[in-house]
């Protein structure tokens, strides 16, 4: 769009979205989405032509779109940042979902029914470029835009039934508006420039907005919807950010949404340790070396709600110096742990800070939020959105509470004798499904859910006989697959309910069998056979070994971690030898 001279990219790009098309013609985010995937069909399909390598008459781009139309065209795209896409490239007007949220929210006071900051991080920093480009009505075309009118079957989808409370949410807006005082052209031009400071204050040092890509591509055209001129500093280093977080696997090329390094450092350096590998290891030295100065010392929008603490948590990606959140927290915790103990005061104090900034994130409910807590306004739910209720708030997740308890429990020395442990019990307790699962925010799905809340709940105490734990033996049991593994569809998390995906994967399998192992006493021949399943998942490459378990958006955004499929298989092989004596 922007006339860069990055041939070579531009080319490797395209070329892997063209291999990654099915014979349908449609693009997949899993395997089993049998159906296709309008929104990344439509995406891929624009970036085709885009990039000027395939042609209309191409017989891959006739074959999508012959699917995109068999699925309703254009105008049944439910993707907020597909919309997006199309809105800032002239293809679309701008969807009603963005404009009707004016600008003035950036000036909403924070004990107002509603204001930005009861916006989830990860929504709240992409919903602003959003908003800036939906107030000026940006849009950007050159010579080489392709015009995708002939895709819509019907208009665009703005006269669908808005969501339940969505007039109760605008009502709010409206009464904002008008307890701003000032001129209506006044206030707002307070409003754009709060915003655009808003985006300025969180730029990363490599270029990026928050560290992701999707929101810096978002950023990009924002600024220039607010004049900034192609060549600003801001703009030229947001793409060299966005270039150099490529990643090259397969002879093929990606764009990360954001790198793991952190995670997967925090991840691998525990999974060895607890193998067995000592702490004076150099690898292990090496990457609690690599830990240590990504702890975070800024306070930043975590603090609006969690005011008065001391900064130290960590983030997901390298860049990440002000978007720390607690599963990246307690992972590094985990890896630090022996350096911490040996006395040395580096990682003694990175312990103790990074103890109290997971203690200081619990929500008043009891559980754990993802990056903010007590970020659970049901109101913007109603937003006209799709995915608004998992994307829009960052409420306390089973996932998150299970695993910072199973941190607390198991490395902290904490049981359910401390109150603010037995809430967190409690609060699992009584989110458990009543089929005996529980739901996971961030991983693929039930299985996810279901492992850290047993395991939590283990390692604070909870016996194994209790009713609860029972019940989530009892549903692992019954969806163990007749090969011994465990395999669940990402189809899951968006009919909120438990989809088998009739095969077994590695870290799924994983998750399943560290579960019981941590809640029953012995070995029974259902773990036996997992574990045998397990190893052999091991030496298996197929699509099962790729298939995506990490979770981002129901429906939208799924991540496949290359490191999984090593990472829980070698924790529960570690956590089966050291529990039950067995080689």
């Amino acid at each position: 769009m922007l006339n860069i001279p990055n041939e070579a990219l531009i080319r490797q790009l395209h070329d892997r979205i063209v291999a990654a098309q099915q014979p349908d013609g449609c693009w997949r985010l899993f395997a089993d989405e049998e159906e296709g995937n309008l929104s990344a069909s439509v995406e891929a399909y624009y970036a085709l032509l885009y990039s000027g390598y395939s042609q209309a008459t191409d017989e891959p781009i006739q074959r999508a779109r012959r699917y995109i139309l068999s699925q309703g065209g254009l105008g049944k795209i439910t993707n907020i940042l597909t919309k997006a896409i199309l809105s800032i490239t002239g293809q679309r007007k701008w969807p009603t979902s963005i404009s009707s949220i004016p600008l003035e929210i950036m000036l909403f006071p924070q004990y107002f029914p509603i204001n930005i900051y009861d916006f989830s991080g990860y929504s709240r920093i992409h919903l602003i470029p959003m908003l800036i480009m939906g107030d000026k009505q940006f849009l950007i075309t050159n010579a080489h835009t392709p015009d995708l009118s002939d895709l819509y079957v019907r208009p665009c989808d703005e006269q669908e039934p808005l969501p339940r409370g969505y007039q109760e949410l605008q009502n709010n807006i409206k009464t904002g508006l008008s307890w701003l005082i000032g001129t209506p052209r006044h206030i707002h031009e307070i409003a754009i420039t709060k915003a655009e400071n808003f985006i300025l204050k969180r730029i990363e040092a490599d270029g990026t907005l928050y560290s992701y890509a999707s929101c810096t591509i978002l950023m990009i055209f924002a600024l220039l919807a607010l004049g900034y001129e192609q060549q600003h500093p801001r703009i030229k280093a947001a793409i060299q950010g966005l270039t150099e977080i490529q990643f090259r696997y397969d002879e093929t090329t990606t764009i990360q949404n954001s790198p793991s390094t952190v995670w997967d450092t925090a991840l691998l350096a525990y999974a060895l340790q607890e193998a067995g590998i000592p702490a004076d290891h150099p690898a292990i030295r090496r990457a609690a070396a690599y830990l240590l100065p990504r702890q975070q010392h800024k306070t930043a929008d975590w603090s609006v709600h969690n005011p008065g603490t001391q900064p130290g948590g960590w983030g997901f990606s390298e860049s990440n110096t002000i978007n720390p959140d607690v599963d990246d927290s307690t992972a590094a915790l985990r890896a630090i742990l022996d350096f911490s103990n040996t006395g040395s005061p580096a990682y003694l104090e990175a312990w103790n800070r990074g103890l109290n900034w997971v203690l200081s994130m619990q929500n008043k409910d009891g559980g754990w939020p993802a990056f903010e807590k007590d970020t659970n306004n049901e109101m913007l739910t109603w937003l006209a959105i799709d995915g608004a209720k998992s994307a829009a708030i960052d409420p306390s997740e089973a996932d998150l509470t299970g695993r910072t308890l199973e941190y607390l429990g198991n490395f902290s020395g904490l049981d359910l004798r401390y109150p603010f442990i037995k809430r967190g019990a409690d609060w699992l307790i009584g989110h458990q499904e009543q089929d005996g699962s529980w739901y996971g925010r961030w991983g693929v799905c039930y299985i996810y859910g279901t492992w850290a809340s047993l395991t939590g709940l283990a390692a604070v105490g909870l016996p194994g006989s209790h009713k609860t734990v029972q019940q989530g033996v009892s549903w692992l049991l019954d969806i163990q697959n007749a090969d011994g593994g465990w395999g669940e569809s990402c189809r899951s998390d968006r009919l909120q309910r438990y989809v088998p995906l009739g095969e077994s994967t590695p870290s799924q399998t994983a998750w399943a069998l560290d579960a019981l192992i941590a809640v029953q006493a012995q070995p029974t021949a259902a773990i036996d056979r997992g574990i045998q399943r397990l190893i052999t998942l091991m030496h298996e490459e197929d699509w099962k070994s790729t298939y995506p378990t990490g979770a981002g958006l129901p429906g939208h955004f799924y991540s496949h971690y290359h490191s999984y499929r090593y990472i829980w298989p070698l924790l529960t092989l570690s956590h089966y030898k050291q529990k039950y004596g067995i080689n």
